[in-house]
């Protein structure tokens, strides 16, 4: 296993740190240039804070990290038919590591998705539904047609590999600060990303990069659906569904059961973090804030980080003088 210095020294991208990644190729492995995204100093929101800017990876979101290694891997494996629900991003994505792979990718979409979104996954070759409902309407559809038709799901955490690429943030985050922040706030629906954070520092202290020490994890959700902030402020082991979740511009937080509720819940509460619920109004409003005060147009998730960042701070469970990073996981542009 290659040493921190000698990882550093290699031409960024996701696969910099292959050894870690599950595909045989490894460095050879087919990419469209994911990851290495810019880690931006939000100076405006505090002397150390930053804003990591997931817009810049192919297809515009967070969600290239995950289908670039988990539709590869899959590939590796024999896989050619896949399928997934998505709110939008996942699908987008999915449809591109499909075309690169040469492989099918049949996708389930909720219709009030936002029409930038639907036509980048059909313009990427992927064969798209629009289904009345949310993305666990999405999912009831995609398991029926996985069932009925022997395609291979890549839904968030019903495959191993899309959390393998999702980690790779965490590594990022070390790399691009040469040490580890006290706070992340993370936008939070299906859960991989922060999920797979925690994993990346497991896997940094295991290799002697970092000793026992954690950033304080927090999941950002919308109040009218945030199952995820429910179960943690109650204490619960498991998040209960949200029942009726509401509208929200925020398409990617409106996910109301998670599979992975159980290791986000428990990754929060090891790493002594927290759990936060915004509104739309206050998530608007940050949005703009985003853009104006750092320069970055990101997505209304992204939105919804410095929403809960002013939270915290204001509540002072984050100190003036902390470093924390925010996610902004997605294009403003992909949501018009």
């Amino acid at each position: 296993m290659p040493g921190l210095g000698e990882v550093l020294d290699r031409a960024p991208g996701q696969f910099r740190f292959h050894e870690v990644l599950p595909t045989d190729a490894g460095q050879s492995t087919l990419t469209l240039g994911e990851g290495a995204t810019p880690m931006i100093r939000a100076t405006r929101f505090g002397d150390e804070v930053w804003v990591k800017d997931e817009a810049q990876n192919p297809t515009g979101s967070f969600k290239a990290r995950g289908m670039a290694v988990a539709i590869a891997r899959n590939v590796e494996l024999g896989a050619t038919e896949f399928c997934l629900p998505s709110a939008g991003n996942a699908g987008g994505a999915a449809a591109a590591y499909g075309a690169l792979h040469q492989v099918l990718v049949d996708v389930a979409i909720p219709e009030n998705t936002p029409r930038p979104l639907i036509e980048e996954t059909r313009a990427l070759g992927a064969t798209v539904t629009l289904v009345e409902g949310t993305i666990a309407d999405a999912g009831r559809l995609q398991a029926e047609k996985a069932q009925a038709n022997g395609w291979f799901s890549v839904a968030t955490l019903h495959e191993p590999y899309r959390v393998e690429g999702k980690k790779m943030m965490g590594y990022e985050i070390f790399w691009d600060l040469r040490s580890l922040p006290d706070v992340i706030l993370y936008p939070t629906g299906g859960g991989t990303g922060l999920v797979g954070m925690v994993k990346a520092f497991d896997e940094m202290q295991g290799l002697g990069w970092i000793g026992s020490e954690r950033p304080r994890m927090v999941a950002v959700q919308v109040a009218g659906c945030a199952p995820i902030v429910r179960a943690f402020e109650r204490g619960d082991e498991f998040a209960a569904p949200w029942e009726d979740p509401e509208e929200t511009t925020a398409y990617g937080l409106r996910v109301p059961s998670a599979l992975g509720d159980k290791l986000m819940l428990e990754g929060l509460r090891r790493t002594k973090g927290t759990a936060v619920a915004v509104t739309e109004d206050d998530m608007a409003t940050a949005t703009e804030r985003l853009a104006t005060e750092t320069g970055i147009w990101g997505s209304p998730e992204g939105g919804a980080c410095v929403a809960a960042f002013g939270q915290l701070l204001a509540s002072d469970w984050i100190k003036p003088e902390d470093t924390v990073v925010l996610y902004n996981t997605g294009a403003a542009a992909k949501y018009l």
